[in-house]
């Protein structure tokens, strides 16, 4: 298995692709990338998200940073938000967030944080990239830094949250909502229970226990979710919620025991800010977001920017135009009020809110919103050039809006297919949205049936 690297940073089987020597090498890179010929040590935060191989990854991370020169403050597990925060408002020179996301359990990675507490975009990658491929570079004895063990963060993400201007905390807990969690037996089982309590949730617990040893397939979409489905149908639960082991997705399941839908996560995220705060407002969503976010702008006057996939793509975007709120459809909230990242705390805070004052169940609420499905899909490509398969598709398409900023998006009046390759596997991957899941499908059908017969 290759190791992955990419604008999410880098990610790999551990023992495989992805061994003390890569994080090493990775991290001595970065504390070289953040720090440059700095004569004074500077600050480094580094967090990771509870997966059983993550204290051992964050030893070599660790000892890399301080034989570099920096200081490292080590929040322990937590989510990568967190870290988001940390660096932000301690004023570091950068952060790691140790995790490999969504993927299974034998998966680890490094996320790299700037500055500014957000994601490094492609030319700083590419700049990281350049710097890991020298040989290592350490700092005489005398210079080494020293490790800080902070573990306060976690009631710091809790307070920003509570303390949002948007949120009503007397609201909130005069409804008492009823949740069940699952947390995936990672970073959430820490912060997310103590979050919903200080909301006046009931909460009951579900993969809490911060193990480390996945539940089940880590990914929050609804064929993992069976379990949570069902204990909330049982419990007579008001809603679920789960969360990916570094906490920036929330995913949602109604009092019924159904999904709500990721992408109707930011959907209603958005509808909430828009509904709450007048004006004439920005939205910045990635290409393969929901149109309801679009429809739901469109109600309040408000314009939606569309970006490549990718949170630093969207966060970079809210950034320029001052986004009120915005995010990926995969369940990832960015609300730039609190931090410009996927921050699934916040996004809990926003949709509780949200529930608690429109005085209705999650799923009454769905029926109210822009109704769409998405479908997903991928072809194989080995052996061809997968740019030149999108140039020769996009040559032979008629009607609709093209857009090339990421792969290959055409958008009709009533649906939607984009196209992209990866930057992993030889494949492209295929996103389609219609009103209909059979719809949707028949897209993702009829275009990978195109490319495959196009030579």
């Amino acid at each position: 298995m290759s190791l992955m690297v990419s604008i999410s940073g880098i990610r790999g089987v551990v023992g495989d692709s992805l061994t003390p020597e890569v994080a090493v090498r990775y991290a001595a890179a970065f504390a070289r990338y953040c720090l440059g010929e700095a004569e004074h040590p500077a600050e480094i935060v580094i967090g990771r998200d509870g997966r059983s191989t993550g204290g051992a990854v964050a030893d070599a991370v660790r000892a890399a940073l301080v034989a570099s020169g920096a200081t490292v403050r080590d929040l322990g597990v937590c989510p990568t938000p967190t870290v988001e925060l940390a660096v932000e408002h301690e004023h570091a020179a950068g952060g790691i967030s140790i995790t490999a996301s969504h993927n299974p359990s034998e998966w680890n990675g490094l996320k790299f944080l700037g500055a500014s507490g957000m994601f490094l975009d492609a030319e700083e990658n590419r700049r990281l990239w350049d710097i890991a491929a020298q040989p290592p570079r350490y700092v005489s004895w005398q210079r080494t830094g020293r490790t800080i063990a902070d573990t306060s963060w976690l009631r710091k993400h809790i307070d920003l949250v509570l303390n949002l201007p948007i949120l009503n905390l007397e609201t909130l807990r005069r409804r008492r909502f009823r949740v069940v969690l699952d947390s995936i037996n990672a970073a959430g089982g820490l912060i997310v229970p103590e979050l919903l309590r200080a909301m006046g949730c009931e909460v009951r617990e579900l993969n809490c226990e911060v193990s480390g040893v996945f539940a089940r397939t880590p990914e929050p979409v609804p064929e993992n979710l069976t379990a949570l489905c069902t204990m909330v149908a049982e419990e007579k639960a008001d809603l679920g919620i789960a969360v990916d082991p570094d906490v920036d997705r929330l995913v949602l399941i109604t009092e019924r025991g159904t999904p709500f839908g990721e992408e109707n996560t930011v959907a209603s995220a958005v509808l909430f800010m828009l509904e709450r705060t007048p004006g004439t407002h920005r939205v910045a969503v990635n290409l393969s977001t929901t149109r309801a976010v679009d429809d739901i702008a469109r109600r309040f006057g408000a314009r939606v920017d569309r970006t490549p996939v990718g949170e630093i793509n969207v966060a970079r975007r809210m950034k320029e135009i001052g986004a009120l709120i915005g995010g990926e459809g995969s369940g990832g909230v960015i609300l730039p009020m609190a931090h410009l990242g996927r921050d699934a705390i916040v996004g809990i805070g926003l949709l509780l809110q949200l529930l608690a004052e429109h005085g209705t169940t999650l799923s009454a609420f769905k029926e109210s919103l822009p109704r769409y499905e998405i479908a997903k899909g991928k072809v194989d490509v080995a052996g061809r050039d997968p740019g030149t398969v999108l140039d020769r598709l996009q040559a032979r398409l008629t009607g609709g809006t093209l857009t090339t900023d990421d792969g290959l998006k055409i958008d009709f009046a009533d649906h939607w297919v984009h196209l992209r390759r990866s930057n992993t596997e030889p494949i492209i991957r295929i996103i389609a949205e219609a009103r209909t899941a059979a719809q949707a499908a028949e897209l993702v059908r009829s275009f990978r049936e195109t490319i495959l017969t196009s030579g």
